[in-house]
């Protein structure tokens, strides 16, 4: 996804079920999306590395449900993991519970962990976030570690999963 996807970034975020465990249920503002969301996927944006966010859309419709986000671990720290990935995902409602967020991420790891620099595959949520742990283990990860997460835009208490590639 580009900035000229915009648009569908915010769709996405108006649902405050989709924001529970991003924003405690904030739905984002369109200024959050032009000003916050689409700079800083421009940072860490580098399609030949396979960084980025990926758009999920259903095959047969090419309905858009979503994304899954890839980047080095760590990315907005003073020491990103650069072989570590981590990945990310979110996606409407409608499609939860059918495992397609675990297959979008499953086919966005298995295609990256062709490239030899990445030794690891990482993922972080809200511990309360079922959904999401739950798409991290039925793609091979197990739990290494419960801490808080410092980004530059939060703080949070979050459940570490990993898987080595």
């Amino acid at each position: 996804m580009s900035a000229d996807d915009a648009e569908l970034l915010y769709q996405l975020d108006q649902d405050p079920e989709v924001m529970r465990f991003i924003s405690a249920g904030e739905v984002s503002s369109r200024e959050s999306i032009e000003n916050v969301l689409v700079p800083r996927m421009q940072k860490y944006l580098n399609t030949d590395k396979g960084w980025g966010l990926w758009q999920v859309n259903v095959a047969e419709s090419d309905e858009y449900i979503g994304w899954v986000l890839v980047r080095p671990m760590n990315f907005f720290s003073d020491s990103p993991e650069f072989d570590n990935l981590e990945l990310g995902w979110r996606f409407f409602r409608s499609s939860w519970g059918k495992g397609l967020a675990s297959e979008a991420a499953q086919h966005i790891k298995d295609a990256l962990a062709l490239q030899p620099e990445y030794k690891k595959f990482s993922a972080i949520a809200d511990e309360e976030n079922l959904g999401s742990i739950g798409v991290m283990k039925k793609i091979g990860m197990s739990y290494v570690k419960t801490y808080l997460h410092i980004d530059p835009l939060f703080e949070c208490q979050v459940a570490y999963y990993q898987v080595q590639n």
